[in-house]
This record gives C-alpha cells, sequence and structure tokens, in this order.
C-alpha cells in the first residue's frame, strides 16, 4: 500500500501523513463502546467445551500441584486461542480477496482456505460482481474516526453497493454500524495517495462466507443506524478517558480542634 495512506496503528488510530491528525479506527470504536454480551457466552461455552474433550488431560494435571495451575492457564485461555485462530482465517480470506479483485499476485492458499475461496468466487459468478474498490481508507475528520472498507460492487438489480467480508460465525447488527460508518466518511485515500470524496454507494452487504456456502445479505446503515454509531463514539470516550475520573479517593474525616467534625 501506498505510504502516504494510513494504516491502523497497534493503538487503534489512524494517522494522517499530511496533518497529524490522529483518528479512531471504526472497528477499535465498536469493540470499546459497544456492548457484546453474546461474546461471554461464547467465550464460557468454549472454555466448557474445550475441558470436556480434555478431560483426560485435564484430570492427569490436576493430580500435581505444578502442572494444576498450568492447566488452569491453558483451559482459560481456549477462547481467546479460538479467535485467534477465526481471526487467522479472516485474514487470510481478506487477503486472498484483495489480490483477487485487484488482480495482481494470489497469496498461498492452505487447505483450510478453500471452501472459503470456493464460495467467494462462486458468489462472484451467480451474482456478476463488478468490484469497483478495494480495502479503501475512509475518514471523517468531523466526527474523528476513519476505517478501511472491503469493497465496493456494482451487482446487477441492486446498484452500487459497498461490502464486507465476514468468515465469522454469523453476521451481527454491528456491521450496519461499521458501514455507516464508512457510508458517512468525508474522503477517501486512493492507491496513489490522492484524496477524494467517498464515491457513492446505494446499499451496503454482508458476505458471509463459510467453507460451504455464501450468503450475501443486506445491513441497514440509514441514519438512524449512523446516529447509534455516533452514540457509540461517545461510549468508547466514556470506557477509555471519562469513566477513569468519576471515582475518587476515598474520604477522610475533617477534624475540628482536635476532634474529628
Amino acid at each position: 500500500m501506498n505510504p502516504q495512506i494510513p494504516t491502523r496503528d497497534k493503538k487503534g488510530y489512524y494517522v494522517d501523513p499530511e496533518t497529524g491528525l490522529k483518528l479512531k479506527s471504526v472497528t477499535t470504536l465498536l469493540s470499546q463502546g459497544c456492548p457484546k454480551p453474546g461474546l461471554i457466552y461464547w467465550a464460557g461455552n468454549t472454555v466448557a467445551q474445550t475441558a470436556i474433550d480434555n478431560l483426560p488431560y485435564l484430570t492427569k494435571a490436576t493430580l500435581k500441584k505444578e502442572t494444576r495451575l498450568e492447566a488452569y492457564e491453558w483451559l482459560r485461555r481456549a477462547h481467546t486461542r479460538k479467535k485467534n485462530e477465526r481471526g487467522d482465517i479472516g485474514t487470510t480470506v481478506h487477503k486472498i480477496i484483495e489480490a483477487f479483485i485487484l488482480d495482481t499476485t494470489l497469496p498461498e492458499i492452505h487447505p483450510e482456505i478453500t471452501g472459503y475461496i470456493d464460495q467467494f468466487l462462486l458468489c462472484v459468478k451467480e451474482f456478476d460482481i463488478e468490484f469497483t474498490a478495494s480495502e479503501m481508507t475512509v475518514f471523517n475528520y468531523a466526527a474523528g474516526y476513519a476505517g478501511t472498507l472491503d469493497w465496493m460492487a456494482n451487482i446487477p438489480g441492486y446498484g452500487h453497493v459497498m461490502g464486507d467480508t465476514k468468515t465469522g460465525k454469523g453476521v451481527y447488527a454491528e456491521a450496519g454500524m461499521q458501514m455507516s460508518a464508512y457510508r458517512n466518511a468525508e474522503m477517501a485515500w486512493l492507491r496513489n495517495g490522492q484524496k477524494v470524496p467517498v464515491p457513492h454507494t446505494d446499499t451496503a452487504v454482508v458476505l458471509h462466507l463459510s467453507e460451504n456456502t455464501y450468503e450475501l445479505i443486506p445491513v441497514q446503515t440509514n441514519n438512524a443506524v449512523y446516529e447509534k454509531f455516533r452514540t457509540v463514539i461517545d461510549m468508547a470516550e466514556w470506557m477509555n478517558e471519562t469513566s477513569k475520573t468519576v471515582v475518587g479517593q476515598k474520604l477522610t474525616p475533617i477534624t475540628t480542634h482536635g476532634k474529628a467534625a
């Protein structure tokens, strides 16, 4: 990617190379400011399933004090390992799709990824998709955020569409807020580093890929959804900054003439 185009740093910011302005990542804002109660149950279920699947190991490990802590640490991180595995698959699929859209050299396609790519290609064929953009970085200076949308495309019967590719278990409502932020961005960086207005799109869809199926699912990105995203921005600020200043230090008695008041 052109070095003039900012990418998200480890702290979740895009930094404009011309102005030095820091813009919070859309996905970081959603992770910090949007409750995800389903993740709690998913994490618990993952740990429980891991325990059931590995009872002999856990039984043996807990017999000795020195291995008990090791087993505990391994088990409590089960959901993190699962999340990282899913993230690795998603990242690889995104890279392959980007290479396909840009007609560049495809990365190596491992066997566990083949099904996802086959379903992507089937979707492109059946919907006669003509891509117009891939991994486009967009920003909104006024609202203080930036992000990288997955793709834009012309789809017969549906117009010019903004798309997001998901490889997880399902499609969640946060996808609508994510793409409402992208559709309400002010400007975009082209690959040559030039800034242009964000291209108009008629609607937004999620391309949900699995090893055996694909679904092209529309999501709402209207003004009401965008306003909820603006609320998420406020909640992320609350979680990261304001909330840390609300609870003060414990009070101590104020004495008057040597006695407690």
